[in-house]
């Protein structure tokens, strides 16, 4: 096993490029299925979870090599319609190869999507469930595993309960290929989803308003493939612009798109954060003193719950209080208890906000990561402890962040990985 072994207090200062976007890389991987031509992928995160994706893709029958930098997925042969239950249930993304499988081939079985303790099983599935079946497919479950099919997918009309992401961009593909016309309403607006949708247009598809609530799916009968460039991700931009101001560091945000980072960078301004914002970058620079600022998480273009955890980090260093609300995620902020081993003065008002109180000194501790996000933030806190921070279980953390350790040294950050 492999940990995280970190040395506070070393100051930052360079230059960190953004690498491309989880949330969008395990969305196009298996919207390849869409098509029997080529998919030629750059930018792609060479993390955990799109190692999964790619190996999931693979024992579907996919041909995939690498040229250089960029993927090349052929998806002319695959045939298979069943997800493998070993490797499906070691990442929550799995989910989305069930629509691209389905409007492709009328079926598809598949166990419940796994994942961190954030996205494991507990997570229903119904909305994707309901929206297969508002498009004609029809469900059952046997053995621990889904089972959908359809003879042919028909265009609908169909409202989301609940503003979901992978619910959006699921639905979405489905319909491209569905007979007459889909109206999706109530959809979720993230950039990722505009992205898709603009990828899949180029190559056939008749897709309206994403990037909006309503979204209307003119259906084709078959949509081609072509060169698709990984988008920059947005959560990595956040992350790094909230280490810099954590650790009072002046450090150049490279490779970004600073708009879909706009709520943070507007409460920077409120709280005295000091950056400047280019057209592809961020530069933030030394700021002494800040302070407190509430956050309610909510879907883009609110405050991203992916933030949320770093944002919680960044507020014991402010001063004042902050009231962070967690809305999406239930357990999200039980993570702060491993900040209050180090030192942070928070207290836990419900299972949804807690109040958090700076600035305080935080100390290095012997702690596990959770999940993805509190992971990423324990390296952060780990900059600014004193002493030594070691962090256990970061393969949750490789899930999402690319060489986290060396690219943070090469800013200057004191990280080993060490194994065991």
């Amino acid at each position: 096993m492999s940990k995280f072994v970190i040395t506070g207090g070393a100051k930052l200062s360079g230059e960190i490029e953004v690498r491309g976007t989880k949330n969008f890389a395990l969305k196009i991987i298996p919207a390849s299925l869409l098509s029997k031509e080529k998919m030629i992928v750059s930018n792609m995160p060479e993390i955990e979870d799109t190692k999964r994706s790619l190996e999931l893709l693979s024992s579907l029958g996919s041909k995939i090599s690498k040229d250089s930098d960029k993927y090349i997925i052929d998806n002319s042969e695959v045939k298979e319609t069943t997800l493998s239950s070993d490797i499906a249930k070691k990442f929550r993304a799995s989910v989305m190869f069930v629509a691209p499988l389905l409007a492709r081939f009328g079926e598809v079985k598949f166990p419940h999507p796994g994942g961190c303790v954030i996205g494991a099983g507990s997570r229903p599935i119904d909305l994707f469930l309901e929206g297969y079946q508002a498009l004609g497919a029809k469900v059952s479950h046997k053995d621990g595993h889904y089972i959908i099919k359809a003879d042919k997918l028909k265009g609908c009309e169909y409202f989301f309960t609940t503003v979901s992401v992978t619910a959006t961009e699921s639905l979405l593909m489905a319909a491209s290929l569905a007979s007459g016309t889909t109206v999706l309403k109530n959809c979720a607006m993230e950039p990722e989803i505009e992205e898709l949708a603009v990828y899949l247009n180029r190559n056939g598809a008749k897709i309206e308003g994403a990037g909006t609530p309503i979204i209307k799916i003119e259906g084709v009968k078959e949509i081609g493939a072509g060169d698709i460039e990984i988008m920059p991700d947005r959560i990595e931009t956040g992350t790094f612009a909230i280490m810099a101001a954590a650790t009072n560091s002046e450090l150049l945000i490279k490779n970004c798109r600073p708009e879909n980072v706009q709520i943070l960078l507007e409460i920077f301004k409120k709280i005295g954060i000091n950056f400047e914002a280019g057209e592809f970058s961020i530069l933030i620079k030394k700021t002494e003193k800040f302070t407190s600022y509430n956050i309610k998480t909510h879907e883009y273009p609110g405050f991203p719950t992916d933030l949320q955890s770093p944002y919680t980090m960044l507020m014991t260093q402010a001063h004042g209080s902050a009231l962070i609300h967690e809305t999406i995620y239930d357990r999200r902020l039980l993570f702060s208890d491993l900040l209050a081993q180090m030192g942070a003065n928070i207290i836990m008002c419900d299972p949804h906000r807690i109040v958090v109180n700076g600035p305080t000194k935080l100390q290095g501790k012997e702690l596990t990561s959770p999940d993805l996000r509190a992971g990423i933030t324990m390296i952060l806190a780990g900059l600014i402890a004193e002493g030594k921070t070691t962090i256990d279980n970061i393969y949750q953390i490789d899930r999402g962040y690319e060489q986290i350790d060396s690219r943070l040294r090469s800013i200057g950050a004191k990280i080993e990985r060490v194994t065991d």
